[in-house]
This record gives structure tokens, sequence and C-alpha cells, in this order.
């Protein structure tokens, strides 16, 4: 029987909202109990930083210190709260913040101190998750498949995963265990971004803007012309890779409502790509929370659409144990991504491992 162990896994998604740790018991095949979990936002003079960064106008190394050092204050917070000690972790795995993502250009850059948070809390951690699936071809994303395949053991199939965080990604898990999984288009970035550029706030709350606007169809149209909706996947995209010049002369609500169901219709564009239909659809990511897209999806897609608590999932802490049993995974020298989830030419081993400094705490 394969060593069971204990695995915290942190995430930092290109919503930019903050930082998502969970803990989970588990071999790298079967998730055995998930355990606590927080999510700690980043404040808002972090999040501007981050904002810089992608644009390339911040010290990328004095951001990617600072950031290790929150993920290192959220893992304490995390075994403080849940009267745990660090000597309880056997390994974590930390994601870091995605800063660029290029595929094409065998480019893809997380940015967190692997060697610096194993130094800060001392415990072994895994980091660096996609460079070699990239460095092999591959998209390096999505990542969690054979995380959401795992959870999906006992579920009628077919079945959708489908995430909505900054990008949306769907995986596919078939009635064989066969996975198929790519990004579908944007998530919440386009919505947050036009919000966050019109008013100051991060996010349209409840979808009430969105509840407001009347959907632009024609704009929607046009932006679904993009030739990614008709490539065959695995494919993937970088945060940015959408641009709203359609919006142009668009209110704040109309645009609002147009974006939202512009993610809607993405989604539904993927099914073309599955070898069946999902019986159901299950929704993580911070979509989930909002009705006017949920109605959406549940329209175009025709088929049942629930977030993933319908199932006993916790959605807003699936991506941070993810990356623990990634981590985990990458331990035990098994694939992280596949042909049918990344386009690597093989199962892909990948992560860097990091132990703690000799003399420290674990």
């Amino acid at each position: 029987m394969a060593e069971i162990v204990t695995a915290l896994g942190l995430m930092s998604g290109t919503s930019l909202d903050g930082i998502d740790a969970a803990i989970l018991r588990t071999d790298g095949l079967t998730v055995t109990e998930p355990g606590p979990w927080l999510s700690e936002p980043y404040d808002a003079e972090f999040k501007q930083l981050l904002h810089a960064t992608l644009e390339g106008d911040a010290d990328v190394d004095e951001v990617e210190r600072e950031l290790t050092v929150a993920h290192a204050e959220v893992v304490q917070k995390l075994l403080s709260k849940n009267s745990l000690n660090i000597n309880d972790i056997n390994i974590i795995g930390f994601h870091g913040q995605t800063i660029l993502h290029e595929p094409h250009e065998k480019r893809t850059w997380q940015i967190g101190n692997g060697e610096l948070l194993a130094q800060l809390t001392g415990v072994p951690v895994v980091n660096d998750f996609r460079s070699a699936d990239v460095a092999a071809g591959g998209q390096g994303a999505p990542f969690a498949p054979i995380y959401h395949q795992a959870l999906a053991h006992d579920l009628s199939k077919p079945v959708a995963v489908l995430n909505i965080g900054g990008v949306a990604n769907v995986t596919w898990v078939g009635p064989d265990r066969e996975l198929i999984a790519f990004d579908t288009g944007p998530g919440n970035a386009l919505v947050d971004d036009w919000v966050r550029r019109h008013t100051g706030r991060s996010m349209d709350e409840d979808g009430a803007l969105a509840a407001a606007g009347t959907v632009h169809e024609d704009v929607v149209d046009t932006m679904m012309a993009s030739p990614f909706f008709d490539e065959r996947p695995p494919k993937s995209l970088d945060r940015n890779d959408f641009v709203v010049n359609a919006m142009r002369g668009l209110g704040l609500e109309a645009g609002t409502a147009t974006l939202t169901e512009f993610t809607a219709r993405a989604v539904a564009a993927a099914r073309i790509h599955f070898p069946s239909q999902p019986r159901r659809w299950l929704v993580t990511g911070g979509g989930r929370h909002n009705p006017v897209l949920m109605a959406s999806l549940r329209r175009l897609v025709q088929a049942p659409v629930d977030p993933v608590e319908a199932v006993g999932w916790r959605g807003d802490a699936l991506e941070a144990e993810a990356f623990a049993y990634l981590a985990v995974r990458s331990q035990k020298g098994l694939p992280l991504s596949l042909p049918t989830t990344t386009g690597v030419p093989h199962p892909m081993q990948g992560g860097r491992f990091h132990a703690p400094a000799l003399g420290g705490d674990h």
C-alpha cells in the first residue's frame, strides 16, 4: 500500500485576489482525507503591485520575495487556526503567481521562491510545476485535471469540472476514466478588469452589474469569432490573451453583462471538443458565486450545472488541494500532466524539490 502523507497546497490564481491554502491526506493516487483550508486576500497595495508586475512595471525579485513571505505567513495562519504544528506537514506544494504564460514560445513563469519558502517554514517544498511540461512542448495548463479525476472517482460519467478563475478551464472525465482538459476562454479576468477600470472595485459582486445590464449580442459574436475556439485541445491561454476592443462605447452595466455572457458562450463552445456530452457540469472557482454567469451556463450547455459543493467538494480550496496532491505525485515520480490535458508527448513528471536548510524547524 502506498504511503499516505499530509500535504499542504498553496495557490494564487490569475484573478490576483489572494492565497488559498489547503491540507490534504493523500498517497498521490487517491484522496484519503481533505483537511483544513483558508483563503487569505491580498491587501489592495500588494494587489496593485502584482498588476504592475504583469505589466512589467515592478521589481520582480522584490515582488517574488514579498509574495513568498506572504505564503509562509498563510501557512502559519492555517496551522495556528487549526491547532496544528508545522511538524504535522510532510510537504508543501507551492504554485506561485503566474506572471507570464506563453507555451507556444515554450515560456511560462510563476514567481515564488521555493527555496525561501522551505527555509521560512522548515518544510520541504515542491514548486515550478509547469516548466517541464512547457519545455516538452505542452501547454503547461490546466494542471488540476488529474486531481479532478481522482475526486470524481465515484461520480456518474461523463462529467465536466469547470474552473472559473481569471481564465476558465474544463476537465472532461469519461466513463472509463478518460481525461480531456483545456482552457475554454476568459473566466473572471475580463469582467474584473472592466469593473475595476470603471468603478475601482475588484469584481462584479453577486453579478449585480451584469444583471442590471443588457447583453450586446453583436459584441459577443465578434469576440467569439476568435480562432481560439475552433482550435483542437489541448490548448491554454494567458490572462491577457483576449482584448476587448469590441467593447468600445459600452457603459458599465452593458459591458459587464456582455463580458459575462462571453465567458459563458466560450464555455458552451468547448462542448464540440468532448467525445460525448457531460451528464452534469460541476463548477469551481470564483465564477460559481456569480448567479448571472451560472444562469447563462445552464441555459447554454443544456445540462445540470451546479457548484462543486453539490457533490461535497470545496470550491474555494480545490486548486490549493490540487497542488498539495501534485506535490506528493512529484515526490513519487508520478505524472503531473498527460497528452490529453496539456498536449505533452507522453505523461510528464515535474516540479522542483527544495529541502529546508539543515538545522531548520522540521
